[in-house]
């Protein structure tokens, strides 16, 4: 190999964890001497599957791999021990430094991402419009961090964000440095309060040619940061629809009503700001007729003209959320715990009350097939003013066509 690393790490989800312990062990065969760390919210849920399971050295908790990879580089060259959270071999044994500890952690002192080391070119999603467009992630994570299957919720218990000048640099640097015409800013859900405005001022006064997305709650939009919202650039706010049912909203502990999925739509739409809607199927507590609720609903926002774009994927219950251990001790799940390449959304991991696991699919499968309505398409095709906008229905319309003709071949 022309590269000999020290360290390797690698980030890791449920669904791909087993996959993770074989690479490792190629990666040992090549590169005997190299240290390996993985990390992410599984291994945080249970790292000591991880170490008894595979060779790696160390594991990672908490979501802040940042720190915890610094203080491993550190440890291993010998300048200081290593920080909470981190699961370790000394010889044959297996040892951890307890509990990890995000408060001493600033984000801020944290320098901007490399974006040619991390070839930033490689990573896109279906709903950016613009090109070249990147990444941001100014929050760890939400703000509400109750939601019981969100699995981010164990990574980062406490919200904390960067501080809206340290973004709006961030931006700064995208733009004359690469020329970035749209950002997507993944933290789980955006800042809101002073620290919006004051960042909405700030790209309002710097004028850039550019547009924002990001994940936002229902609860938070509103009539006056909505239309500050646009004015800085934003153009689409992704909301979490989870389900049209308020028995589901509130034993997930959402913390919204379903009429605020119809207002909040509203407001994001009135003051110019895209719509698109996340939706779950396949609560082991919901029936036929709640499922189908959530679908007319669903189907009803695109048919007002008050979303954009939906996603609809398969609930599923991760280790180290509040509805897995649910899981666990109602004997929700259709497999055993550890068979860890089923939770990958391709199929239910639930029993359902009075759904098959393919009827569960098929619901998934005409959440997109609501795309397909004649006054849906109209309506796009009369709003396009840009050759980028019709580039981008036909990106999406391709994307909805590939999740239906995926959700056919699991249910057949």
């Amino acid at each position: 190999l022309d590269v000999k690393p020290d360290v390797i790490a690698i980030e890791t989800k449920t669904p791909v964890v087993k996959q993770m312990w074989s690479i490792e062990a190629e990666i040992k065969k090549v590169l005997p001497q190299v240290k390996t760390v993985l990390m992410g919210d599984h291994v945080t849920a249970f790292p000591l599957e991880s170490m008894q399971n595979s060779t790696f050295d160390f594991v990672i908790t908490g979501g802040d791999f940042d720190f915890s990879l610094l203080s491993i580089a550190d440890y291993l060259s010998k300048k200081s021990g290593l920080i909470s959270g981190i699961w370790y071999r000394d010889n044959k044994d297996i040892k951890d430094t307890g509990k990890f500890d995000h408060s001493n952690n600033d984000l801020n002192s944290l320098p901007f991402i490399d974006r040619d080391l991390t070839k930033w070119k490689l990573y896109g999603e279906k709903f950016f419009k613009y090109s070249p467009y990147t990444y941001t992630m100014v929050g760890r994570d939400c703000p509400w961090g109750k939601c019981t299957f969100c699995a981010w919720t164990g990574l980062f218990p406490k919200f904390r964000t960067r501080s809206s000048d340290s973004l709006l640099s961030e931006i700064d640097m995208l733009v004359r440095k690469y020329g970035i015409k749209e950002v997507f800013d993944d933290t789980g859900t955006f800042p809101r309060g002073e620290w919006l405005k004051k960042f909405c001022e700030g790209m309002i006064n710097r004028d850039y040619k550019m547009s924002i997305l990001a994940n936002y709650r229902f609860d938070y939009i509103n009539k006056e940061t909505a239309p500050l919202m646009k004015k800085a650039g934003f153009r689409l706010m992704k909301f979490g629809l989870e389900s049209a049912n308020q028995a589901t909203l509130d034993r997930v502990c959402k913390g919204i009503k379903v009429e605020d999925i119809e207002k909040g739509c509203r407001i994001a739409k009135d003051a110019g700001l895209g719509v698109h809607l996340t939706v779950m199927v396949g609560y082991p507590w919901e029936t036929r007729d709640d499922a189908n609720r959530t679908l007319d609903l669903a189907r009803k926002l695109l048919d007002k003209g008050l979303a954009d774009m939906l996603q609809a994927t398969v609930v599923t219950a991760y280790p180290g959320t509040p509805l897995y251990d649910q899981a666990i001790q109602n004997d929700w799940l259709r497999f055993q715990a550890g068979d860890w390449d089923k939770f990958d959304m391709t199929e239910p991991v639930f029993k359902t009350p009075d759904m098959s696991p393919e009827e569960v699919v098929g619901k998934c499968e005409s959440i997109y097939k609501a795309f397909m309505t004649p006054r849906f398409i109209l309506r796009q095709l009369l709003a396009v003013r840009s050759w980028a906008d019709l580039a981008f229905i036909f990106k999406a319309g391709k994307a909805v066509i590939g999740h239906i003709m995926d959700f056919m071949k699991i249910r057949k």
